[in-house]
C-alpha cells in the first residue's frame, strides 16, 4: 500500500490523515495550530505530527509525499506562503522548503481552495468530470480550478480568487481593498455584516434578540433563524444566493465547466440560498440557459452530481450547479492526492 499525507494549516487548527493511494482516509488527527509561536515552532510540531501519523503506517505501505494547503497568498514554484490572513508574521515564508529538511520527504504547498478543490475532483462531488469549479463559502470566499484533471494555479499559483470578482461596484468595501467583492455578500463573515445592519435599522427584531443572546452571534445563527421562517434572516440568505448567482453567471459564460461545486460552511445554508442563486444564473447566464439540467428543481436539491449520469448519445451536456460531498475533509484529500502525483500521473481523478 502506498500513501500520502494531506494537511489542512488554518489559523486555529491544523488537520492532518493519511490517505491511501486508492483514495481511503486512513487516520485523520486534530491539534492546534498555536500560530502566535511563529512560523518555525508551528512547522516543527507539524512535522512531528507528520511522522506520527505516517510511522503507523510505514510498516505496511510507502509514504509518497506531503501535502500542504493553506489559506493565503502561496508562490506555488518556490513552495513559500507570501501572505495569509489567518497566520500573521509568515509572510514569505518558505513552508516546502522547512518541511522537507525536517522530514526527508517530497512536499507540495498549494492554496486551502485549490486543494479542496482537488478533493472534491477526486473522491467527491465532481469525480465523474475531468473540469470543474469550486466555490468555498467560508470566513471568506475562495474558489479551485481544474483543468482537464490539473489545479489550474495561474502564472504565479494565485489563479481561482473568485471571492474578490466585483459584483457590485457600489457595494461594501472589502479588506482586498476593492468595493463589492462577493466574499462581501457571500461569506459567513458577511452573513453576520448583513445581519448587524438590518438590526440596526430596527427592522429585524428577531435578529436583534438572538444577537444580544449570544456573545457567538454568528452564520449558523442567522441560518438557523432563517430555516425558523425569520424574514429579515431570510432576505440575508437571499443576498447570498443573488451574489452566488451572479458570480455563477460570470464564470459559466466564461469556462463552460460540466460542474461547479459549491463548498464550505456557509454551503450548510444551501436550502435558504440556492433559489435565489438558480434563479439569478438562470436570468443571467445564456449558457446555462442552454445547458441547464432539465429538473432544475432536482438539480438544486443538492447533491445533482450523485445521480449524473453521462449523456445520452446525440444529447447535450448538461451545466450541474451542486453541493460539495466531503465536507471538511476535502482539502485533505486534495493535498494528499497532489502529493500522490509527484511520483506519476496527470490526472486527479
Amino acid at each position: 500500500m502506498r500513501f500520502a499525507i494531506g494537511v489542512d494549516l488554518g489559523g486555529t487548527n491544523l488537520r492532518i490523515a493519511a490517505v491511501s493511494e486508492a483514495g481511503e482516509l486512513l487516520e485523520k488527527i486534530t491539534t492546534a495550530t498555536r500560530a502566535a509561536t511563529g512560523p518555525d515552532a508551528v512547522i516543527g510540531e507539524m512535522a512531528a505530527a507528520i511522522e506520527e501519523i505516517a510511522a503507523k503506517f510505514r510498516s505496511t505501505g510507502a509514504l509518497l509525499g506531503v501535502g500542504i494547503g493553506v489559506a493565503g497568498i502561496i508562490d506555488a514554484r518556490t513552495g513559500t506562503l507570501r501572505e495569509s490572513p489567518n497566520l500573521p508574521g509568515w509572510n514569505d515564508y518558505p513552508v516546502r522548503a522547512e518541511i522537507e529538511r525536517r522530514l526527508k520527504a517530497a512536499v507540495v504547498l498549494e492554496n486551502d481552495a485549490n486543494a479542496a478543490a482537488a478533493g472534491e475532483a477526486w473522491r467527491g462531488a465532481a469525480r465523474h468530470f475531468d473540469s470543474m469549479c469550486m466555490i468555498t463559502l467560508g470566513t471568506g470566499v475562495g474558489g479551485g480550478l481544474i483543468f482537464q484533471g490539473r489545479v489550474w494555479q495561474g502564472m504565479t499559483g494565485m489563479a481561482g480568487e473568485l471571492g474578490h470578482i466585483c459584483i457590485n461596484p457600489k457595494g461594501p468595501r472589502c479588506g482586498c481593498g476593492a468595493a463589492g467583492c462577493v466574499e462581501q455578500y457571500a461569506s459567513a463573515t458577511a452573513v453576520v455584516r448583513m445581519a448587524r445592519e438590518a438590526i440596526a435599522s430596527q427592522g429585524a427584531p428577531r435578529l436583534a434578540e438572538a444577537a444580544s443572546e449570544d456573545a457567538e452571534f454568528n452564520a449558523r445563527v442567522v441560518h438557523n433563524l432563517a430555516v425558523q421562517g425569520d424574514q429579515g434572516a431570510q432576505e440575508i440568505f437571499r443576498t447570498v444566493g443573488w451574489a452566488l448567482g451572479v458570480l455563477l453567471a460570470d464564470l459559466v459564460n466564461a469556462l463552460n465547466m460540466p460542474v461547479y461545486v459549491i463548498g464550505g460552511g456557509v454551503s450548510n445554508a444551501w436550502a435558504s440560498f440556492a433559489p435565489a442563486m438558480f434563479e439569478e444564473l438562470k436570468q443571467r447566464s445564456f449558457v446555462y440557459g442552454a445547458t441547464a439540467p432539465e429538473d432544475i428543481v432536482a438539480a438544486s436539491s443538492g447533491d445533482a452530481s450523485a445521480a449524473w449520469k453521462p449523456p445520452a448519445s446525440g444529447t447535450s451536456p448538461r451545466t450541474l450547479v451542486t453541493r460539495a460531498l466531503l465536507g471538511p475533509d476535502a482539502g485533505l484529500y486534495g493535498a494528499a492526492r497532489l502529493a500522490m502525483l509527484l511520483y506519476g500521473g496527470t490526472s486527479l481523478r
